[in-house]
């Protein structure tokens, strides 16, 4: 429920907080509250209702939280640990643990951290006296749940406020659904029900972020409304087309010319380049780092991402808050949380994000101390592959990453609109994980018992009792439960191995990487071994690798100068069926981006001409030669595969198709085979008219296995999972029907 500030005057919320609190506020030099800090203080004093905190980048939304919360608890300590704080990734609870002991310098109110980085004895000291403020990931509160399940009423019994930092990284992913069962959870073992309070920079409709913060709750939200922000913002999209030429200085090595431009746009700037994969940030920055001893230039170069050890990701952390000097530091969405990185004075972004969510996350992250927001779009489109079709096809004429950046911009400059929150109704492989996570902490229960538990937790509303009792006749069939002699389920000796190890608390995919080492520091992982001799980048830098101990999964590097491999993979993420279908008016209208530099307006002005010619506005299936045939559907990611699916098995036999390959989302290839071309479009555009089972495009014995526990799955509900919530027909017809 959305509220909007009183018009009738009121006590200023700055009275009613605590001592400690002034004293706080007044040795910072604030000389007022933000007015996003006065709607909370109201909400949290004034009403009992769950709080959703959705401001701009540096808005204050933490401190939001944290003031009339904390003067609650200094006003009425509670008997245990009054306030957990969730935070998406270690670093940012690294940070707001630093933020908040600041805070709460001269009260009785201790704060604690925990995750797999945090000491022993500083959590043991929690448990001997559970108080103040507890600041964990959702990974160490699974394991709290199982491993103290008895000691949580000790522990939780008087717990009043949840606060939720960065929650659209949560909402709509099996994490997020995660977290709405181990809250769940904890309130059934301390009968206790606290305040949830949310916190976000980048929310399109609030009312789902609401629906979800309460979620298995009877509170309302409230959502603080208010004025538009007034924000400068500098953007620009430069544009390489050939990335085979090269600038050469004299006696520099030859590098290619968007390297000099990003060279030339973090030079002596506190820049942050965000990248969309792990590999992006090696190369970037290897290349960077090069380029600087070349020019005989400071090494300013850090890379952070989930892979590099702790000890160099504090390092570029600290770097970049670092005031005396520049730093360039390239990251993947570890750098996109609230973690504060100081006053940057540019972000930088290699090719297009898949998101406006990203995109708007990764534009707030400069512009923090009341200055531009600036970012700074890089596309570098690649060679024309030339040796599939004759001559240069269609498809390899359009700059999609130039297309992607310019669509995503003009979503949010238009209209603020931001990707709906879309949670998967069938999560069954955190359906696997809470079964086993209850019988852990819980021990025997009876089936009847067991579904009752599980099958009442928010994100399983979909699933019915017959699903979940598929699950478990499964389950009882691979031994990862057993039935006892009185009939009871207990968790079964070849899940022990499993549910006993630390990474069956996390329900994101664990890969079994090998950690590099250079003499005593741990530099990273990287997770496929390489060979002895070989050269890898890691940390921004080029290793040789002298061992590697395949046992102990290690790998022995020493410096090295010169070319590297990197080994990582990765998806691209889904992009929305609305990027797309702007990505289409981009290439239509006539629009003049004034954010576009030189490159990039000529190859706009370049593909536009070619979407004239070739009549891309009324058409979207297009003959390459007498054998190959592009379809250019403008569909998101869901939408395409379904498509994909629509010609791989109602199309491919009835129509003699030889095949189909293509770019997700962007574009399809058919191998036209005996099929005419116009049979091939009626065959599509019937798609509308026929009722076709979600299931029917899936091969008879296919059962994608995509989350972590999917392997421990029945067929059945796997097929049923991928076609409900990976597929959508009625997406796809709404969409060919417009051709």
């Amino acid at each position: 429920m959305a509220i909007s500030p009183p018009r009738s005057p009121m006590p200023s919320p700055y009275n009613r907080l605590a001592p400690f609190i002034k004293e706080y506020i007044y040795a910072q030099g604030w000389t007022e509250l933000r007015p996003i800090q006065i709607e909370a203080c109201r909400a949290i004093f004034d009403s009992d209702a769950h709080l959703l905190i959705a401001a701009g980048t540096a808005s204050g939304k933490t401190e939001a939280a944290f003031l009339p919360v904390l003067t609650r608890l200094h006003e009425d300590p509670p008997k245990t640990v009054g306030v957990m704080y969730i935070g998406p990734i270690k670093a940012l609870i690294n940070d707001q643990f630093d933020r908040l002991t600041d805070l709460l310098k001269y009260a009785d109110i201790p704060v604690w951290a925990w995750h797999g980085d945090v000491v022993q004895s500083r959590k043991k000291n929690l448990l001997k006296d559970p108080r103040g403020i507890l600041q964990i990931t959702p990974e160490s509160l699974e394991s709290l749940l199982v491993n103290k399940n008895s000691e949580l009423p000790r522990l939780f019994g008087d717990l009043r406020f949840v606060i939720i930092d960065e929650i659209h990284a949560f909402i709509g992913s099996e994490r997020g659904s995660q977290i709405l069962c181990q809250l769940a959870r904890l309130s059934r073992l301390t009968q206790n029900q606290p305040r949830r309070i949310g916190l976000s920079a980048t929310l399109g409709d609030y009312s789902q972020a609401e629906a979800w913060l309460r979620a298995g709750t009877q509170r309302e939200v409230v959502t603080p409304q208010l004025p538009g922000e007034k924000r400068t913002i500098r953007l620009s999209v430069a544009h390489f087309f050939d990335p085979g030429l090269v600038v050469q200085a004299k006696g520099e090595k030859r590098f290619k010319p968007h390297l000099h431009y990003l060279f030339a746009q973090s030079q002596s700037h506190k820049c942050l380049i965000f990248a969309n994969g792990r590999t992006e940030t090696e190369a970037v920055i290897a290349s960077l780092r090069e380029m600087a001893a070349a020019k005989g230039v400071p090494d300013v170069y850090h890379v952070h991402h989930g892979s590099i050890s702790a000890q160099l990701r504090e390092a570029a952390e600290t770097a970049m808050r670092d005031t005396s000097g520049p730093t360039v530091t390239a990251a993947t969405v570890t750098f996109e949380m609230g973690i504060d990185l100081g006053k940057l004075d540019r972000v930088i972004q290699l090719e297009a994000p898949n998101s406006v969510a990203s995109f708007l996350q990764r534009l707030g992250r400069s512009g923090r101390r009341g200055g531009p927001a600036d970012m700074r779009f890089v596309c570098v489109e690649d060679k024309i592959d030339r040796t599939a079709y004759s001559g240069t096809p269609l498809q390899e004429k359009i700059p999609w990453q130039l297309l992607q950046c310019i669509a995503i911009i003009q979503l949010y400059l238009e209209e603020k609109w931001i990707e709906p929150i879309a949670p998967n109704r069938y999560p069954l492989s955190l359906l696997y994980q809470q079964t086993m996570s209850t019988l852990l902490a819980l021990g025997e229960l009876s089936p009847a018992a067991l579904a009752q538990y599980v099958l009442t937790l928010p994100p399983f509303r979909h699933l019915s009792q017959d699903d979940f009792r598929l699950l478990l006749r499964h389950l009882i069939e691979i031994d990862h439960i057993q039935r006892t002699k009185e009939n009871g389920l207990i968790v079964g000796l070849t899940a022990e191995k499993i549910v006993r190890n630390f990474k069956f608390y996390a329900i994101f995919p664990d890969t079994e990487d090998y950690v590099v080492w250079h003499e005593a520091m741990e530099i990273g992982s990287i997770v496929q071994p390489p060979t002895v001799g070989e050269k890898i980048s890691l940390a921004g830098r080029t290793w040789q690798v002298t061992e590697i101990n395949n046992r102990n999964k290690t790998i022995s590097v020493t410096p090295a100068v010169g070319e590297a491999s990197i080994s990582w993979h990765g998806s691209s993420g889904e992009i929305h069926t609305r990027i797309l279908q702007r990505m289409r008016q981009v290439l239509l209208e006539e629009t003049v981006y004034p954010y576009l530099q030189e490159g990039a307006q000529k190859r706009l002005a370049e593909v536009r001409k070619l979407a004239k010619k070739e009549k891309l506005g009324s058409c979207f299936l297009f003959p390459l030669d007498e054998s190959y045939a592009c379809i250019l559907p403008w569909a998101g990611t869901i939408a395409y595969r379904t498509l994909e699916r629509f010609l791989r098995f109602h199309c491919r036999e009835a129509l003699k198709i030889k095949g189909i390959t293509g770019r997700s989302p962007y574009f399809l290839v058919v191998n036209l085979g005996k099929c005419k071309l116009e049979n091939l479009y009626h065959e599509i555009k019937s798609l509308g008219d026929r009722l076709l089972n979600p299931e029917s495009l899936l091969a008879e014995d296919e059962a994608p296995r995509l989350e972590k526990y999917d392997e421990f799955i029945p067929t059945d509900l796997l097929r049923k999972a991928f076609a409900t919530d990976y597929l959508d027909i009625v997406e796809l017809s709404q969409i060919v029907n417009h051709w």
